[in-house]
């Protein structure tokens, strides 16, 4: 499944052998059956360096285009277009969301043999922030505000959409264990249809594990959750998704990690993916931006005010916003490209050291922070 000659970002910021291979010419040329949008020019110009799938951007008979391709066994052709259905609907309410390609058929995803690939047209505006991966810093405030203000005009738009939950747990951010009474139950219950995530949690203690690390931030959420609207977000609000033209947000881009969660669950998704570099907490207090936090929530808050209350649970979530993402990796890991050690990675440092920081100084001082600006 590795691909010794395509590299790509691993689970450490660094250089790893892909497990995809790259886009290939075969790949466009089946692709030319089928999308206008191609013709016998049309050739990789640029190779996505993200790991959990392969993307390039190809030339195209009206410009360039950026094709995507998953295993089908991580994304099917209609799971893939749930997310489309969303962001069709992001559209019509005007946010600047990247514009998916149909197919002839009028279908937004196409399977062929093992692999099932979308088309999108490339986004306006300039991506700053290309080679940034998740868990990097964002530094500047004035982006961090304006990130906070486009994303509360998503949420505005995605009130009215609805959908039921994603058909799929993998590579998704969902919030249903963060809602359950009994998330250990919830667990174990899931696990019939999950085998990769069963066969890893089979080797470890992980119940004493969550009730140490992860747990103890549950408390009384689920009850808090109760009236906390299920909406439909983006799950994924990191500066690496977004372009940008003259200071302002000008496309959205990669909704892989969409689902009906809820409007403070992508604002504390925010905060975490932007505000915390998870990759280099050795630097202790410099490894956290609270004002980049604060102004993700400012500038929110220009667009959607928020209650004290909410801004309140919303910091009490921050701990426990990665609890869904992570088992979906542990699962992808473990059941799909057969990499004990990154769902090792997936489950340590990530399931458990996420929560687990939160309790150490700069934790506590961003949480602090966050309670105070209610």
């Amino acid at each position: 499944m590795t691909s010794s000659t395509h590299r790509v970002q691993g689970l450490n910021n660094d250089e790893v052998a892909a497990d995809w291979p790259p886009i290939s010419t075969a790949d466009i040329a089946w692709l030319r059956q089928r999308y206008p949008q191609l013709d016998a020019r049309s050739q990789p110009r640029w190779h996505s360096p993200r790991p959990l799938s392969a993307a390039a951007i190809v030339s195209g008979t009206h410009g360039p285009v950026f094709i995507k391709r998953h295993h089908h066994s991580v994304r099917s052709g209609p799971c893939l277009e749930e997310e489309h259905r969303f962001i069709a609907h992001l559209a019509t309410g005007g946010v600047p969301v990247v514009q998916v390609l149909p197919a002839t058929d009028g279908h937004t995803a196409v399977e062929h043999g093992e692999w099932t690939f979308e088309l999108h047209a490339l986004g306006v505006g300039d991506d700053l922030y290309r080679d940034a991966v998740s868990w990097t810093l964002l530094t500047d405030v004035a982006a961090a505000r304006e990130a906070g203000r486009t994303l509360a005009q998503l949420h505005r738009a995605a009130s009215s959409y609805r959908a039921p939950q994603r058909s799929t747990h993998l590579l998704v951010a969902r919030d249903d264990l963060i809602r359950a009474e009994d998330p250990t139950a919830a667990i174990k219950a899931s696990l019939h249809e999950r085998p990769g995530l069963a066969r890893y949690l089979a080797r470890i203690p992980w119940e004493a594990q969550l009730r140490r690390d992860v747990l103890p931030w549950h408390g009384n959420l689920a009850e808090r959750l109760r009236d906390e609207p299920r909406l439909w977000a983006h799950n994924d609000w990191h500066v690496s998704n977004l372009l940008w033209r003259d200071g302002q947000v000008s496309t959205v881009l990669d909704f892989g990690l969409a689902s009906p969660t809820s409007a403070l669950f992508d604002l504390a998704t925010a905060i975490e993916r932007n505000a915390v570099a998870w990759l280099e907490l050795e630097r202790g207090t410099e490894a956290v931006r609270i004002d980049i936090a604060l102004a993700l929530l400012d500038g929110y808050r220009q667009v959607l005010p928020l209650s004290p209350a909410r801004v309140q649970l919303l910091a009490d979530l921050l701990p426990m916003v990665h609890f869904d993402f992570a088992l979906s990796e542990v699962e992808y890991f473990e059941g799909i490209t057969g990499s004990t050690v990154n769902a090792d990675v997936a489950w340590q440092p990530f399931m458990l050291g996420h929560a687990a920081w939160f309790n150490t100084a700069p934790g506590q001082a961003l949480l602090q922070a966050l309670r105070a600006a209610a």
